[in-house]
């Protein structure tokens, strides 16, 4: 029974932990402008994985350069990711679209590991990659601009576009980087690194760290920093240790479906036919590419 928790249970579970963090965005959305509210839930991350990062004793890095690096990944990684996501669903980008958008960092991050690791990618890998770019152009091409209801609006597109381009980077950085770290004081810090760039957007917009005191806002802040970020993170140490990981690897092409059929359920978002087989198409890319 342990191996199975920690092989299919666990693996399944904290992927369906990261399918919530979309819906989580859309959930507030109509509530609270995006810029504050990440900036309040990145430092609470922070918060709550130092406290736990002291209590456990975490290896903190030993050199300027070492905290250095893992502010640098969580800039990019935690900070500009999230801030994108959450403004592009605030202005309209369907919750199932912007997960499947985000789906894509995985073949991103293969397709520039070999100019910039030095890594080989495999024809399969690259069958993989054309495969998931494919779907997800059946899937946002017919309605980018689209005046009905489930138009995907260009501006929020992009936004979601360049929070992924930033958590790839920030994944190449962290690879090239923080090889050896210790991954609770890594996350720590990237959340730390994320406050810098959070925290400034939100008193720049002029909205200050102030959100509305509503119910749905704080539910959707209790469930952003204690379960999408900080009970996600440790299931990921979880599966890590005990060398399960591979199993989030497996199950990684499930998020966008996941994330559509929630939104569909809560919100009503619903996705044509072409754009549910090109989610399928994107699916099995990344599922091909990920492949081992």
């Amino acid at each position: 029974m342990p191996a199975l928790l920690a092989n299919v249970l666990i693996p399944s579970l904290f992927v369906l932990i990261w399918a919530t963090g979309f819906i989580a965005a859309r959930f507030v959305a109509p509530h609270a402008q995006p810029l504050p509210f990440v900036a309040l839930r990145v430092i609470g991350v922070a918060l709550v994985l130092g406290a736990i990062a002291l209590a456990l004793r975490a290896r903190w890095p030993r050199t300027r350069a070492g905290w250095r690096d893992a502010m640098v990944a969580g800039v990019l990684m935690q900070g500009c990711y999230i801030v994108g996501v959450f403004w592009a669903i605030h202005r309209g980008l369907p919750a199932g679209i912007a997960a499947l958008v985000g789906s894509l960092q995985p073949l991103a991050t293969a397709m520039l590991a070999g100019p910039v690791l030095g890594e080989a990618v495999s024809l399969r890998r690259w069958c993989g990659i054309g495969l998931g770019f494919l779907g997800a152009g059946l899937v946002l091409a017919p309605k980018i601009g689209a005046a009905d209801p489930a138009g995907i609006p260009p501006v929020a597109l992009a936004a979601c576009a360049g929070a992924v381009a930033a958590i790839t980077l920030g994944t190449l950085w962290q690879k090239r980087t923080g090889a050896d770290a210790d991954l609770l004081a890594t996350a720590t810090l990237q959340f730390v690194g994320a406050c810098g760039v959070a925290v400034p957007l939100a008193l720049l917009s002029g909205d200050g760290l102030a959100v509305p005191p509503l119910l749905p806002v704080w539910l959707g802040m209790a469930w952003s920093v204690l379960v999408s970020s900080v009970a996600g993170i440790l299931l990921l140490l979880v599966l890590i240790r005990r060398g399960a990981v591979a199993g989030v690897s497996a199950l990684l092409f499930l998020v966008p479906p996941v994330s559509a059929t929630m939104a569909y359920l809560m919100f009503g978002e619903a996705l044509t036919g072409l754009q549910v087989a090109g989610m399928a198409v994107a699916a099995i890319g990344v599922a091909v590419a990920n492949r081992g």
